[in-house]
């Protein structure tokens, strides 16, 4: 327990006054432990929310780490996942399908319920906390439910597929296509390990069943089915109505040679459309409106990160708009931000009133009432992994037993089960041989003391607190060894290989297979010219 009664008292008396609360003695592995700890508060005293705990990451990799440790230590707590676009702010690309879909499967999630029967915690990022979301009546309208006996008509569902961001396909293999095959309708949703095929006699559906994309082979029976959108917005007609006459009431009458604004207008898809998003709907909503009643818990340095975001957000807009009125030959008019983003006052509005996180240890909180999580960072073995004379692995061993003399209780953790075994199978080596895998922080309070645990749970350092310590496999064998960093091709090297192509020379392309190289062509696009390879298939 971090909380001792006393302080749990105190954090339920400040969270029922709106008082700001700064948490120090937060290691960065051990968010996850305080974030379950809140929940468990809040699910206690019958909180009813959304989620009771929304986490503001200050990147993505930080995300994905914060998530994988809630899982880990804290396996009764759902949680769900919020991911920023992955594309620069007023970019000419578009958000990546797969992760939109991830998106709204989210936040479809948040507007379907509130509460439940067991605490729920929201990891999200400062870039998407940033960024206006569509609206929560928009996401609750635009679910579609179905069941066997239900009578359905397969053109409305069509319909209702092509609206939401689905793709027609031949044979459905990815997130987001479907497929029309007479009385079968065959889709692969959002948030769904298997894609799913819709049987009909009539307009009657008799069954839905899971089915294996590679094989297309039908298998498990589903009782129902829950569909979201796989898109932000709509192209209806009513949707591009709005559209036409929210880019007219800002850029003006004189669009020739406006590709967006042609695409939109004849019903079409158009790359980087979602950075106009706000034209599509009424008016845009913040996360607030998703999750009412959450108790906001911002990471260390989650406001430098928002700072900078903010700038960057300006910045772009700023060289976007600065270009279209010095050239105007690449038609791209931006909106301004206060539209698509939060502005640096909305930010400051919702960090004040969250739960903001340190891990050091503060003497004053300043304008804030100030806690301790009592969990700092555990030992680092960067001197042994240096000195070639020191065995890294002695040292653990013997860093774990001075620990249980201590009366706490010693965890190792590797991000995979391979990991964790390789890791158990050294450290037996070295001594420690009575171990036992956890199957989460839960399992730690039936562990003998004389015994390790092994927990499988990825966390770029460990941590300590007053029951036990946590030590990481990357505490022992150093970010590189663990995480090691993709190769990135250069431009250099891809131009070096480039020119060894001569005309006429056999390719071969990952999705079109065989072709011939012809040569460089240079191609116009949007304004802007792009060196291109002339493959014939």
């Amino acid at each position: 327990m971090l909380f001792p009664p006393l302080v749990q008292a105190g954090l339920d008396h400040a969270f029922q006054k709106a008082s700001p609360v700064l948490l120090s003695d937060v290691a960065d592995g051990a968010a996850g432990l305080v974030l379950a700890e809140l929940a468990r508060l809040r699910f206690a005293k019958g909180v009813e929310a959304p989620a009771l705990v929304t986490f503001i990451a200050r990147d993505g990799l930080r995300q994905a780490e914060v998530q994988g440790a809630l899982q880990a230590f804290a396996p009764e707590i759902e949680v769900l996942s919020l991911p920023a676009w992955d594309c620069q702010p007023y970019d000419r690309a578009s958000p990546n399908a797969s992760l939109v879909a991830r998106r709204m499967e989210c936040l479809a999630r948040l507007v379907r319920s509130r509460g439940g029967a067991r605490p729920r915690v929201l990891v999200t990022t400062v870039n998407a906390a940033l960024q206006k979301l569509p609206p929560a009546a928009f996401v609750a309208r635009q679910s579609f439910s179905a069941a066997p006996g239900n009578a359905l008509d397969l053109e409305k569902i069509a319909e209702w597929l092509e609206a939401n961001g689905y793709q027609r396909s031949s044979t459905v293999r990815d997130v987001g296509e479907y497929a029309l095959r007479g009385g079968i309708v065959d889709l692969f949703p959002p948030g769904f390990a298997e894609p799913v095929r819709l049987d009909f006699f009539g307009d009657t559906l008799e069954s839905i069943r899971a089915f294996d994309p590679e094989t297309q082979r039908s298998q498990a029976q589903l009782k129902a089915l829950q569909l979201v959108p796989m898109s932000e917005f709509q192209l209806t007609s009513e949707a591009i109505k709005r559209f036409r006459q929210g880019y007219l009431a800002q850029f003006g009458g004189n669009l020739r040679g406006d590709t967006l604004y042609e695409h939109i207008s004849e019903g079409r898809k158009h790359i980087g459309m979602e950075h106009w998003l706000p034209l599509f709907h009424a008016g845009l909503d913040g996360l607030e409106a998703y999750v009412p009643d959450t108790l906001y818990v911002l990471d260390s340095q989650a406001d430098g990160a928002a700072q900078e975001r903010l700038s960057q957000i300006e910045d772009y807009y700023e060289a976007r708009r600065q270009a279209q009125e010095e050239s105007g030959a690449v038609p791209y008019r931006p909106l301004p931000p206060g539209l698509l983003y939060r502005l640096p006052a909305e930010w400051q509005t919702l960090r004040a009133g969250a739960v903001e996180v340190s891990p050091f240890t503060m003497e004053s909180g300043g304008n804030r009432t100030l806690f301790s999580a009592r969990t700092h960072r555990g030992r680092d073995f960067a001197p042994e992994r240096t000195n070639p004379e020191a065995n890294v692995f002695q040292a653990a061993v013997d860093h774990a037993i001075a620990r249980r003399r201590d009366g706490r209780k010693v965890i190792f953790a590797a991000g995979s089960e391979g990991a964790r075994d390789r890791l158990g199978g050294v450290l037996a080596d070295h001594g420690l041989k009575a171990q036992r895998v956890l199957r989460s922080l839960n399992d730690l309070a039936d562990m003998p003391a004389d015994e390790t645990g092994m927990l499988t749970v990825a966390l770029q350092e460990g941590f300590e607190t007053p029951e036990f310590v946590l030590l990481s496999e990357e505490d022992l064998l150093g970010e590189r060894l663990t995480r090691p960093k993709r190769s990135k091709k250069r431009a250099k090297d891809f131009i070096t290989e480039l020119t060894s192509l001569k005309a006429g020379d056999i390719v071969v392309h990952v999705d079109h297979g065989i072709g011939r190289f012809i040569g460089l062509k240079t191609i116009t696009a949007a304004g802007a010219p792009h060196d291109c390879l002339e493959i014939h298939y």
